[in-house]
């Protein structure tokens, strides 16, 4: 492919169901390499496959795009020079382009039953060049027997892989790739309802809308020498390719890509949707998996999706599968976090807090918000992580108690609450000044108060800072937990 050739990339996703995180990360770098080099971005979704055809997910996938800001240039809805970009919509294409094949000798139409292709599989084990000649087709019957079936008994049209030759193409990521046709069975290009399997409508749309590179999933790299056959067959010019590293489990003892199950087992979200209503950042979503393949040649991890463009090269995209680290994720996601503004961490608080049943105003929720900021992950962990300042803890953790809670422990915090129940103005300065003033009197340190306090109402040894806790928690509430916790801990 000429260097001066525009750069036009495809994401083209099956809506078979919601959109993979794998899927998204495909779409990601397909995305930063057109943005790199001033080229285009095309959404086209193969619905070809009518059976897997799950109603809604083409909405997820553009919705899931659009969440984390992945726009498109062109695609469904968009519209563009090369529409339709369902390929359900492009069915004339596929036929016509079957029969130059089939006029050209690379392909042929194939007659045999589901009970045929059985018996042939379990004895050969592929349809190809050793079994074709067993088997009912266009290669083995006459031309006036082939016309009959075709009004009669459903059939399908088949590649005419070649005998006892190597299929080289190059890879942007893998170099120089080749396989031999004796592994490449007799693919289906188009079915017997007359849709194009991925094979044949792949290679003819990306012909049609000048895609210049091809990246995708390692998994598609063994289907790629059939593409190459059928384009040298139809005197096309294939496009660049570059297939990406597997995304492997994080549990090495399983071995391999990361699966569904392997990822429900392991507690990994496994949709984009997923991570969306686990509270995640959208940029931090793809700032990580950005980093699952690529990487920018230096130290740095954390990137804007800007920043991400700027630095993309597929030659710094590695070849070997890279494992999915659930808790690098929730790293870069803190750090996302950390960047929102007050206001914007409690808007994205909100939902959360009412889902928990919780009522609470939006100054107080700012204020929550600006203790556990530092503390926290995700953002529901504002609300999860942090219920003390919602509801009376239901218990005292253990080890705190072993630790802070001493013989004086019980009488402190009564005199505490004692002298906090007579304040007029209960803020962060008032409840450290009685603290600190009680600690004076009784000749005792800060901390022998501070740690029963900080048990006491949230139930926990840590937390956010013990003064700004007990003022935002609020003093009805804390005198409460204060004497319930010197009644129960003694």
């Amino acid at each position: 492919m000429a260097s001066d050739t525009p750069v036009r990339v495809r994401f083209a996703p099956s809506p078979t169901g919601r959109l993979h995180v794998g899927g998204l990360r495909t779409a990601l770098y397909n995305y930063l390499f057109a943005r790199k080099h001033d080229g285009d971005f095309v959404l086209r979704i193969e619905d070809t496959d009518q059976a897997r055809y799950e109603p809604g997910a083409e909405d997820d996938i553009r919705e899931a795009l659009s969440w984390v800001g992945l726009d498109y240039d062109e695609g469904p809805e968009v519209g563009g020079d090369y529409a339709p970009y369902r390929q359900s919509e492009r069915t004339e294409h596929y036929r016509k382009y079957a029969q130059k094949l089939i006029e050209a000798g690379r392909a042929y139409y194939a007659f045999d039953t589901e009970d045929e292709l059985d018996a042939m599989r379990e004895e050969h084990g592929a349809y190809d060049v050793s079994t074709r000649r067993q088997m009912r087709n266009s290669l083995t019957l006459s031309d006036d027997e082939v016309e009959r079936l075709k009004k009669e008994e459903d059939y399908v049209v088949r590649l005419k892989v070649p005998r006892q030759e190597s299929v080289r193409f190059d890879d942007v990521i893998r170099g120089s790739v080749s396989f031999d046709t004796s592994e490449i069975d007799d693919q289906v290009l188009l079915k017997s309802d007359g849709m194009p399997t991925y094979h044949l409508a792949n290679i003819v749309d990306d012909h049609l809308m000048d895609i210049s590179h091809v990246i995708r999933g390692e998994e598609w790299l063994s289907s790629t020498p059939k593409h190459v056959l059928m384009y040298d067959a139809l005197d096309w010019t294939p496009p660049a390719f570059a297939h990406l590293p597997l995304i492997l489990s994080p549990d090495s003892s399983r071995g391999g890509k990361l699966s569904k199950r392997d990822a429900n087992e392991l507690g990994i979200p496994v949709y984009v949707t997923d991570y969306r209503e686990a509270g995640y950042e959208p940029g931090a979503l793809l700032n990580f998996l950005a980093l699952l393949g690529w990487g920018p040649g230096t130290e740095e991890e954390l990137f804007t999706l800007d920043d991400m463009v700027d630095a993309f090269s597929l030659d710094r995209v590695g070849a070997s599968g890279v494992q999915f680290d659930l808790d690098k994720l929730r790293w870069v996601n803190e750090h996302y976090v950390r960047d929102l503004s007050i206001d914007e961490l409690a808007e994205r608080a909100r939902p959360y807090v009412e889902d928990e049943g919780y009522e609470v105003s939006d100054e107080r929720l700012r204020t929550i918000c600006s203790l556990v900021q530092d503390r926290i992950q995700v953002v529901p962990e504002v609300v999860t992580d942090n219920r003390y300042f919602f509801e009376d803890p239901e218990g005292y953790e253990e080890a705190g108690v072993e630790k802070r809670w001493k013989d004086d422990s019980a009488d402190l915090l009564r005199a505490y609450a004692d002298r906090l129940e007579v304040v007029d103005t209960f803020d962060t300065e008032t409840v450290e000044t009685v603290l600190r003033d009680l600690a004076d009197e009784k000749d005792v340190g800060a901390g022998a108060i501070i740690h029963p306090s900080r048990l006491a109402v949230s139930g926990r040894s840590y937390g956010p800072g013990v003064f700004g806790l007990i003022a935002t928690v609020g003093k009805e509430a804390c005198l409460r937990r204060m004497r319930r916790a010197a009644d129960q801990l003694g």
